[in-house]
């Protein structure tokens, strides 16, 4: 079977100075890694692209071609590696409608595993099969109809791209950028891809409240709760503290959770999916009447993402704070306290503004890199 998906060509795709540019490395799944390089909004993207034909064989073909592509979708096997995987929606669709809905993805996946050979992973969001979207495509042509038969090495240089929005793999929603070398044929095209990776600095907000709120039960349990500020970069640190203003309750322990909440879509076909990134326990054993317990939870060791707002008016995705306490009779206590909304922002380490001949200039390949944009209000 393999001879009926063997191409004649051999395409590579090489980025200028990888060496000295800096990796990312991207979670493509829980148990998938890889590197990709890092690009920032107004960098040039530029390479060389070598077209090589098999065993010495004469290639005919009516163009090629280099693009420069971002695209938002979904991660083509979500469904099939997460069968039980439910989606909470804000849209009118009853859950029957929307349990017909997941249940019909085995019976197109035939269909997607065509789209895969030809998109290389890129598929539609679930709620709108049939479209994926690209918010960039630039185009260079880098040979006229003809024939090859020796190998051929072709240059090309996107100059400063605008790069509006930061790669993200999330649950559902992958958004990428990529460089594509298309070989025209008259039976089928010959396609290859390669990824980089987008970072959007922001300048931290000059203005950055603190969190604080009352809850309880009547007449058994009464907390008070504060945190330092609301919005964090990724490298940051949560500080905050609980104090008990009244106990009734037999409390177990204490728990503080960073929940992330991927919403696509637009009104009124609005999706949600949360995943809880971590449960840091703060207390252990039952807290008496006026203690204090202090909050002091690290950022940098849990895989986070700048918060997302409105992408391509496409997706969103939002990070909250959870606190639950559990008593002895292990109910959950979970209701006590609303969703701490926070913000995260990726800013530059301050390493790299002190040392900018260093970690700045790592970043930063082309004097074209438009500088962190203010972080919105």
């Amino acid at each position: 079977m393999s001879i009926f998906f063997s191409t004649p060509v051999d395409i590579d795709i090489v980025l200028d100075d990888p060496d000295d540019r800096t990796m990312v490395d991207v979670k493509l799944d829980k148990n998938r890694r890889e590197k990709a390089p890092l690009y920032m909004d107004g960098e040039s993207v530029k390479g060389a692209v070598t077209v090589r034909p098999k065993d010495g064989k004469r290639l005919e073909h009516t163009g090629i071609k280099v693009q420069f592509i971002g695209t938002i979708g979904t991660q083509l096997d979500y469904y099939d590696q997460n069968p039980g995987r439910s989606s909470s929606s804000s849209s009118s669709s009853s859950p029957s409608s929307l349990a017909g809905l997941l249940w019909t993805a085995p019976a197109i996946r035939l269909g997607l595993q065509r789209r895969r050979l030809l998109t290389d992973g890129l598929v539609e969001m679930f709620f709108d099969r049939g479209n994926h979207y690209e918010f960039l495509s630039l185009n260079q042509e880098l040979a006229a109809p003809g024939e090859l038969q020796h190998p051929q090495t072709f240059d090309f240089n996107f100059k400063n791209v605008e790069k509006q929005y930061e790669s993200y793999n999330g649950i559902n929603v992958k958004l990428r950028y990529f460089v594509r070398v298309t070989v025209s044929r008259r039976m089928a095209d010959v396609i290859r891809e390669k990824d980089i990776w987008v970072y959007s600095y922001r300048i931290p907000p000059e203005m950055n409240s603190s969190i604080k709120m009352d809850v309880g039960i009547e007449d058994c349990l009464h907390i008070e709760f504060e945190y330092s500020k609301s919005k964090y970069h990724l490298k940051d640190v949560i500080v905050g503290r609980i104090y008990f203003l009244l106990v009734r309750l037999k409390i177990k322990h204490m728990e503080l959770s960073i929940i992330r909440r991927e919403t696509t879509g637009a009104a009124p076909n609005q999706y949600n999916e949360s995943e809880t990134l971590v449960r840091f326990e703060i207390m252990d054993g039952s807290p008496s009447r006026g203690e204090t317990i202090p909050i002091r939870l690290f950022l940098g060791g849990f895989d986070l993402t700048p918060t997302f707002r409105d992408v391509n008016k496409k997706f969103s995705t939002r990070y909250y704070l959870s606190l639950v306490l559990i008593d002895e009779g292990r109910s959950i206590q979970n209701s006590l306290t609303p969703l701490i909304p926070i913000y995260i922002i990726l800013t530059f380490p301050l390493s790299a503004i002190q040392t900018p001949d260093d970690t700045l200039n790592s970043r930063k390949s082309s004097s074209t890199a438009k500088p962190p944009t203010p972080l919105p209000p």
